[in-house]
This record gives structure tokens, C-alpha cells and sequence, in this order.
């Protein structure tokens, strides 16, 4: 594939927002399935998870080595970020839990049980300015042992939630999900996009992305569909500083308005997990996809965690 080929403008807004001769960037491969990635300013780094090896992985951006910053005991990682502290906070399907790596390298469990049952597998997390952690709680980490442990499941459904800043209480903020995935914040916080990934597991055949008005007391309202993937499923995804959404697909990176219209892909040779804004300006997309980590860099910054 020609540089050229790697991308596909569906809209001339798409052109302004990429570059179309510069190249996708192959920096690491060797996972079974790479989720997580999450971009550190402080460490010029992005970490990122293979999961089904129960490893998390670093790359420095200046020298461009790779390394095994964490080999996990039986937690396997999946989705991550930035609290405004820069701690990356981390969704485990291995102990159902979501936690925090405190700057000293501890790891603080900040949620496991709703109700008093055990969370199915939390799977990706973003944080609010105010301190509050959403989350969303499909089943896939306990389906089998690939990237967990098989389990019983507890909760009644696969639903998304919030932990509050001020008491660290666990609240249900949407339980009509069949398969909650990907979840991320408009840059003023007032909108919360969520990936329904049913149909990867169940006959309802769910693939799109629904949006959710947040009021100032963390509750969600609306949540009509805005985007139907039309290849494959979506799954994790990221927004630029304009609310624009950038989004794994099966070919790549789709890349559609705060409207949902699809404008452009950027393609990539394997399935797409998820993906990051990261580097000096934030126009750099570390792009996870099945064994590898991809990078591009582009026209357009990311909205800032912290």
C-alpha cells in the first residue's frame, strides 16, 4: 500500500485534517490483541496492553524503544487514560475491576463490585474534569481465559458507570446497552459518546455509536444512534479538540463529525482497537491494532486529559 492508499477522503473537511503524504508508521508488533493506549506528556511515552499475554507495554517517544514496563500477575488490562493528576487509570478484565497506578507505581483498586456483585469486566474509562471516572462493563473479559478468567457473570446487564470524585460512591448511569464499549467526552464535556458492540457477541447485531447529553449531576439523558460502522465494529476511540471523532474500525481509522457523518479513513493493515492523541503538539494517533502499534501523524489535536 502506496502512502496515497492509506488514505480515503469521503469529504474535502477530511483533507484539511490529515496529511495524505505522510505515512503510516509501523513501531511495534508482537501482541495478541493491543488495546489501552494512553499517551504521558510527562514521560514523552505511550503505554499501551497486550492482553491475552497480560503484559503492558512502553514506548519512548524520543529514542523509539519498546519495552515490558509492567508484566502483569493476572490482571489483563484493557482500556486506559489519564486522571487529571496523570495517573493512568486502568479498566482489568483479570480482577473486574478499574484501578489507579499511583505515581509511587502502587495500584490502587477504585472499583470492583456494584451492588454488592462483582463487575463483569470493565473495559474502557475516561475521566471527567471534575474527577469523576465513567466507565464502561461488557462481558468479554470473562467470556473464557483468553483475556481474562471465565466466570459466572453477576451484574444483570452490561451497563456503564461512574465512580463520584467526592465520596468514590459507584453509580449506573446507563444500563440499555447490549455491549457498552468505547466512551469519550466531547471537549466541553457536555456530550458522552458510547460504542454499543452487541453484535461482536449477541444476534442483536448492535455496531454503532450513540450520544448522550450529561447534565451538571452526572446523569445522562437522550442517547440516540449517530454512526453505524460500516466495516466491522467500532470499538475504542478518541475526539479532537473540535469534537470530532476518531474511531477503530475493521480497515483502520474512521474519522467522523460530532454528527457522526463519516468523512475519511486512515487504513491499516490489521483490525483496529483503539487509538490516542499523543506527542509534543497532540496531532500524533498511536493506533493499536490486533499485534501491533501503528502512528500517524496528522492535521488535527486531540482534547487534552490533563
Amino acid at each position: 500500500m502506496t502512502v496515497e492508499q492509506s488514505y480515503e477522503v469521503l469529504d474535502p473537511r477530511f483533507k484539511r485534517l490529515v496529511k495524505t503524504d505522510s505515512p503510516v508508521q509501523k513501531l511495534w508488533t508482537g501482541g495478541l490483541w493491543v488495546e489501552g493506549p494512553v499517551y504521558n506528556p510527562l514521560y514523552r511515552s505511550v503505554f499501551w496492553s497486550d492482553i491475552p499475554n497480560d503484559r503492558r507495554l512502553r514506548l519512548d517517544e524520543l529514542t523509539g524503544t519498546v519495552g515490558t514496563y509492567h508484566q502483569d500477575k493476572g490482571f489483563y488490562v484493557n482500556g486506559s487514560t489519564l486522571d487529571r493528576q496523570g495517573r493512568i487509570i486502568c479498566c482489568e478484565h483479570g480482577r473486574r475491576c478499574v484501578s489507579r497506578i499511583e505515581h509511587d507505581g502502587r495500584v490502587t483498586i477504585l472499583a470492583s463490585h456494584y451492588q454488592g456483585k462483582r463487575l463483569n469486566s470493565p473495559n474502557d474509562v475516561v475521566v471527567k474534569s471534575d474527577g469523576s471516572i465513567w466507565f464502561t462493563d461488557p462481558a468479554y473479559g470473562i467470556e473464557s481465559d483468553y483475556e481474562g478468567y471465565a466466570a459466572e457473570q453477576e451484574q444483570d446487564g452490561e451497563n456503564v458507570y461512574c465512580i463520584l470524585p467526592d465520596t468514590g460512591d459507584l453509580i449506573c448511569v446507563a444500563d440499555d446497552f447490549s455491549c457498552p464499549n468505547g466512551l469519550a467526552f466531547s471537549p466541553d464535556e457536555s456530550l458522552l459518546y458510547i460504542v454499543d458492540s452487541g453484535g461482536t457477541r449477541y444476534p442483536s447485531g448492535e455496531k454503532h455509536i450513540r450520544v448522550f447529553d450529561v447534565s451538571d449531576q452526572g446523569k445522562l439523558s437522550g442517547g440516540q444512534v449517530i454512526s453505524e460502522c460500516e466495516n466491522g465494529f467500532y470499538d475504542g476511540f478518541r475526539l479532537d479538540n473540535k469534537g470530532r471523532l476518531w474511531t477503530s474500525a475493521e480497515d483502520g481509522v474512521h474519522c467522523l463529525t460530532d454528527q457522526g457523518e463519516l468523512i475519511g479513513k486512515i487504513y491499516i493493515p490489521e483490525p483496529v482497537s483503539n487509538l490516542c492523541f499523543g506527542g509534543p503538539k497532540g496531532n500524533r494517533l498511536y493506533i493499536t491494532a490486533t499485534s501491533s502499534l501503528y502512528s500517524v501523524l496528522i492535521a488535527s489535536t486531540g482534547v487534552k486529559l490533563f
